[in-house]
């Protein structure tokens, strides 16, 4: 009886550790999973703030870029101003600098857009005046009056330009009638 008595016993005390086990198990997967969750919290934070880092960095950029724009404007306009053999020296000093400049921007990521005898393509050109041509095809840019810009592959400012209207073919002109 007494050996049947510790057997009861000994079983009982089994089932209470495979019962701690089993609650211990399930605590441990719950903190598993807990741990998991906030790991992917931190790499998605940690990818977010990098994006909006970096995207910061660029409106920066840009901005310092644009500003920079203006003044590369005035320089040109002081070359169209000072133009004459009595400011030769101020003429080549000015150019230098325009020189310069351009190359800094060249080398952030700002190319200028060429537009002089392109096709007109109003993503990219502001036409600020026009003319009625004699030629047949695309409407073409016939005169540029301030340059635009793209930084990275992104238009920054578009060419001011003045375009020069394709004549309409019979055909168009009786489409645009009806």
């Amino acid at each position: 009886m007494e050996f049947e008595e510790a057997g009861k016993g000994d079983e009982d005390a089994l089932e209470v550790l495979k019962e701690r086990l089993s609650e211990e198990k399930k605590r441990s997967d719950e903190l598993m999973t807990r741990l998991r969750y906030s790991q992917a919290d931190l790499e998605n934070y940690r990818k977010r703030a990098e994006k909006e880092l970096k995207e910061a960095g660029e409106a920066m950029a840009k901005g310092l870029v644009s500003k920079l724009l203006v003044v590369s404007d005035e320089l040109e306009l002081a070359l169209k101003h000072a133009e004459g053999p009595a400011n030769a020296e101020l003429l080549e000093g000015i150019k230098m600098v325009k020189g310069n400049l351009r190359a800094a921007l060249q080398s952030v990521g700002v190319e200028a857009i060429d537009a002089l005898g392109k096709p007109f393509d109003p993503a990219i050109h502001e036409a600020v005046g026009k003319a009625q041509g004699e030629g047949e095809g695309p409407d073409r840019v016939v005169e540029e009056l301030r340059t635009g810009y793209t930084f990275r592959g992104q238009l920054l400012r578009p060419s001011m330009v003045k375009v020069e209207l394709a004549r309409k073919t019979a055909r168009v002109e009786a489409r645009t009638d009806e």
